[in-house]
């Protein structure tokens, strides 16, 4: 059963656990709700770039800050399209639209973006948007467009929040999940990790996802990806361990959730990816862009899914289960009581059977 009562200190005591424990835990409840050999790959389509009026300290489409970004209108429906079919042609299963935007605002564009929903949707891929706050009303206009999921991050701990970000407020974001709960549209809420904050902020931002009933479907977490010109562009990038506990904790006490590995994969090696999703990531973004910052090209992934064995999952496939396991499940049983057929050996033996009937 999901739990919706997490305490920091638990979480922290979690996080804190020797890495070899932590793993194995987060990969037994991983396999529980989860297919380990199916990872979904998503495109993130930046639809409206640059000239944002917030002042989040990581982002690069804050029009206060100076960089190379280059800003443009927002794209036509017919360009958004062709972006998509390219995505579902590359295996993605579900394409996420963003505009740097505070907040949705009637008319035009907005009805456009509608027109986009619909449009990704007929193309039978799970459509997702991030366009910021948005109101009880524009979020169910959004269902009726056929959204399946929409994205607004907690970025962080309520306590770290307000180092990172001035123009909007912690509860601005839960309010904004809170109207889109309202609707039919699942919720995608993640965080951004390597920001200096410290264990404790990671804890918290994740007391403040998994006490929400019910958790998000999907968490993106992401490595910040330092960008010149913005306020945190000295800050030293998290290592592959600090993601390796953070996905695996975020899965421990997000059973259920989509766990996406997000921002910062470029830094990261094969073997390092490999580990994420063992401990518990089954998302990725595919594409040589993540809105404005590196990601790794769509051939390099696909080539790691070979080398790994994994499987794109399907769009709308919510909680795959392992088609391998069956009612007896004596194969996951621990190593001592493995069943003959999968200890080393088991043909030696099963041939010398074979011959001591024969005799007989």
């Amino acid at each position: 059963m999901t739990r919706h009562d997490w305490t920091k200190e638990e979480i922290l005591e979690i996080y804190n656990k020797p890495m070899m424990e932590l793993l194995y835990e987060a990969a037994t409840i991983h396999r529980k709700h989860h297919d380990p050999n199916k990872v979904q790959v998503s495109t993130l389509l930046s639809i409206k770039t640059g000239g944002c009026p917030e002042d989040c300290g990581y982002c690069p489409q804050a029009a206060r800050y100076h960089t190379d970004i280059e800003g443009n209108d927002l794209m036509s429906v017919s360009q958004v399209k062709a972006q998509a079919l390219r995505a579902k042609s590359g295996g993605s299963s579900r394409v996420c639209m963003g505009a740097a935007w505070r907040n949705v605002k009637d008319g035009e564009e907005f009805d456009n973006v509608l027109e986009m929903v619909r449009t990704i949707n007929k193309l039978d891929m799970e459509v997702c948007c991030t366009l910021g706050m948005v109101t009880e009303n524009q979020a169910q206009r959004l269902a009726e467009a056929g959204l399946y999921a929409y994205n607004h991050n907690l970025d962080s701990s309520e306590e770290y929040y307000k180092e990172v970000i001035s123009t909007r407020g912690y509860q601005d974001r839960l309010d904004t999940i809170g109207n889109v709960r309202k609707t039919n549209v699942t919720v995608c809420s993640g965080g951004i990790i390597g920001m200096g904050e410290s264990l404790e902020d990671r804890a918290g931002m994740l007391v403040a996802l998994a006490t929400l009933n019910p958790q998000p479907e999907s968490t993106p977490i992401n490595a910040l990806v330092p960008v010149e010109g913005t306020p945190l562009e000295e800050q030293q990038k998290v290592s592959i361990w600090e993601m390796l506990r953070m996905v695996a904790t975020t899965r421990i006490v997000m059973p259920e959730t989509q766990v996406r590995l997000s921002a910062g994969r470029t830094d990261m090696s094969r073997e390092g990816q490999a580990m994420c999703f063992f401990a518990g990531a089954n998302s990725i973004f595919a594409g040589d862009k993540l809105l404005t910052t590196p990601n790794p090209d769509v051939n390099e992934d696909m080539e790691m899914f070979k080398l790994l064995g994994l499987e794109p999952q399907k769009a709308f496939e919510k909680k795959a289960k392992p088609e391998s396991v069956s009612a007896d499940e004596s194969q996951y049983k621990p190593l001592g009581e493995k069943p003959k057929w999968s200890r080393p050996g088991h043909k030696i033996e099963r041939n010398l059977e074979a011959k001591a009937k024969s005799k007989a």
